[in-house]
């Protein structure tokens, strides 16, 4: 679904007052009930409280579920996005949404600005949209809850991402600047540079190369396995300033441990992915890359100062959880619906399914500078 704003600058402080309500009903409830929504708003004047409902379900920002046994609402995704945006308003870490230049599997991505006039960009994780659909059926790591659960997966992803994302920046790593973080989304830089899967040639492929195999093994020396280390996720500078600094990292929500039962087969995954596209794309072919058992050797533990700064090892858990069963569903080469039935439309090809890689980045929109809109 798309971000729409045009709403917010009618919404009234009751009217997300009764928004927020109704987020944290969602918590023990499916369907939040009309009167626990109008308890926890706490508005007076019995009147007030519906008419909020009524202009929050007419923005389709919750919605009446069909024959329910007692009259309540839900949270839709559109709702959590503006709960989230008005945050980063408060903060005053947005001023302006412009355009949608990334659709990933698992994420939208926006360009926004704050009050200052900085681009940035916003990311919003929809898990559920393809890879994630095979876990709906598996529903211990979610406690039961149901409609409520992918928003609450997108909000973990959007959170682990943030925390890494923010231990790597710390330490050097070329990866974006972590800005904000509310609910299931991101605040980051905007990248000035493109995916690599763009890249068609090279002046100097195996400087780069060299340079991409040099990443993977200071990650996992730090502690972490990227897990999707490929030509997605990967933003060439436009102008590096060196041989070093030619590329940026993006996505980080499946980040694992380096003590991970499966870390070792996971690294070579991403030795790999490299390996097969410097020789499909660029023509490049080295017998020169890491192995794990040779080339890692901890140094730091980013993966265990990330869960001492919130990500606990509960939410490790039921993340892991999550993205075990899509692993293991993407090996299978098959996407679930939400009813558990298999999806055909969604096994498209590399470029009609792009994963966060248009993404959380850079200049890919040249009409950035128009179409903002203040909220």
């Amino acid at each position: 679904m798309r971000l729409n704003t045009a709403a917010m600058r009618y919404l009234s402080s009751d009217d997300f007052r009764v928004l927020t309500a109704t987020e944290m009903g969602s918590k023990n409830h499916e369907v939040v009930p009309t009167v626990l929504i109008a308890q926890i708003a706490g508005l007076k004047g019995g009147s007030g409280v519906g008419n909020c409902i009524s202009e929050l379900a007419k923005a389709n920002l919750i919605a009446r579920v069909q024959n329910a046994k007692y009259d309540g609402y839900r949270l839709t995704y559109g709702g959590y996005d503006y709960l989230a945006v008005k945050a980063f308003s408060n903060r005053k870490s947005i001023y302006s949404v412009g355009n949608q230049i990334g659709v990933g599997k698992e994420s939208d991505i926006y360009v926004v600005a704050n009050e200052t006039g900085r681009k940035c960009v916003l990311k919003i994780h929809r898990l559920g949209r393809i890879s994630f659909r095979s876990v709906k059926n598996n529903r211990d790591y979610l406690r039961n809850r149901t409609s409520a659960s992918w928003m609450y997966l997108s909000r973990l992803a959007a959170q682990k991402e943030y925390l890494f994302m923010k231990a790597l920046h710390q330490n050097g790593f070329p990866v974006p600047e972590p800005i904000d973080h509310s609910r299931h989304c991101i605040i980051m830089s905007l990248i000035p540079g493109f995916p690599m899967r763009q890249l068609s040639s090279h002046e100097d492929p195996s400087s780069l190369y060299s340079s991409l195999m040099s990443f993977i093994v200071r990650l996992a020396n730090h502690g972490l396995i990227h897990c999707d280390f490929n030509e997605f996720n990967i933003m060439i500078l436009d102008d590096p300033e060196s041989d070093d600094d030619q590329f940026v990292v993006i996505d980080f929500p499946q980040c694992v441990s380096l003590d991970h039962p499966d870390a070792e087969r996971y690294f070579k995954r991403d030795v790999d992915c490299i390996r097969t596209f410097f020789e499909r794309k660029l023509g490049y072919v080295s017998e020169d890359y890491p192995r794990f058992k040779r080339d890692v050797s901890r140094e730091a533990s980013i993966d265990v100062d990330v869960q001492a700064s919130g990500f606990s090892k509960k939410m490790v858990k039921e993340f892991e959880k999550a993205l075990a069963d899509s692993r293991e569903n993407q090996n299978n080469g098959e996407a679930v619906d939400e009813d558990g039935d298999k999806d055909e439309d969604d096994n498209d090809s590399d470029d009609d399914s792009d994963d966060d890689s248009d993404d959380d980045s850079g200049d890919n929109d040249d009409n950035d500078d128009n179409d903002h809109e203040n909220v």
